[in-house]
């Protein structure tokens, strides 16, 4: 993997984004979740680098990224995104993939650029403010997160514990992410900043929800999205479909068995046929 991946830096003023491009041809962004980095696209970033050109940056605050007190609301996140891929490597039209809070991401990218955004690929996530509560099934620790300070404290030189935890539950299996990724995630989320910049992804909600509010206003997405929620662990099930057929117009997929949470770690090799079949249909 390592002779086909290129780790790069961007500075673009306020962040320094770290991203990782292979392949060649159309355009292809991964933006990763919590409390993952651009590694959890490892196993799918080979086959589709085949066909694409793929680009899988670390949001701010994360990973290898630079760490700014603030912007983590998911339309600013989403202007970083866009920054890099138009901007900086020049390209004029992306597929779009995310998970987890990527997928919020990848919505306001969407709803900000929707000529530019070919089609959008999301595993296991709603997006907030789609006309419903915010989903707080199963998902105790968004009440935990925007106390400020206070996750800070609890999980200072405990990042394996409290992380490890999430790793461990909310796939189909314990070993759903390996050793290896569960060490690598943690080189990054025990710098100094990292925490916090990950619990403020979750603070910035009650903001993505005006944001997206007012994305929606403008009306459903037209690009064809692929969304799938995974049955078991702490997966999102149908509901993460039935959140994006309520904000976009062409939703496609389904639900993905014996899968949880990170259905992209859990079954990479499902996960790229999917992608390649999604993305192959439209001509280009």
């Amino acid at each position: 993997m390592q002779e086909v991946m290129q780790h790069q830096y961007a500075d673009l003023g306020e962040v320094r984004l770290h991203y990782v491009t292979a392949g060649q041809g159309p355009a292809v962004v991964l933006i990763h979740g919590w409390p993952q980095t651009w590694y959890m696209w490892r196993g799918i970033m080979p086959a589709l680098a085949a066909r694409y050109r793929v680009i899988a940056p670390d949001l701010r605050g994360l990973g290898d990224s630079s760490r700014p007190v603030g912007g983590y609301d998911k339309k600013t996140l989403a202007g970083d995104i866009w920054r890099l891929a138009h901007d900086v490597l020049g390209e004029q039209r992306l597929y779009v993939i995310g998970h987890d809070w990527g997928g919020p991401v990848a919505y306001a990218l969407a709803a900000q650029h929707r000529d530019a955004v070919r089609r959008m690929a999301i595993f296991d996530v709603p997006v907030p403010g789609d006309g419903t509560p915010v989903m707080f099934s199963n998902r105790w620790h968004h009440g935990l997160h925007w106390e400020l300070d206070f996750p800070e404290a609890l999980t200072a030189g405990r990042e394996d514990v409290y992380l490890g935890f999430f790793y461990r539950t909310w796939g189909a299996r314990p070993d759903a992410i390996c050793d290896e990724a569960q060490r690598e995630y943690l080189r990054t989320y025990r710098q100094p900043g990292a925490m916090r910049a990950g619990f403020n992804l979750y603070r910035a909600t009650p903001q993505d929800i005006a944001d997206n509010e007012a994305f929606q206003a403008e009306g459903k997405l037209a690009m064809p999205v692929l969304v799938y929620g995974g049955t078991q662990g702490r997966g999102r099930g149908a509901a993460a479909m039935e959140s994006w057929q309520r904000v976009a117009l062409d939703v496609r997929g389904g639900v993905v068995d014996g899968c949880g949470h990170w259905i992209p770690e859990e079954r990479p090799e499902w996960a790229v046929q999917q992608l390649l079949t999604f993305f192959g249909e439209e001509r280009l």
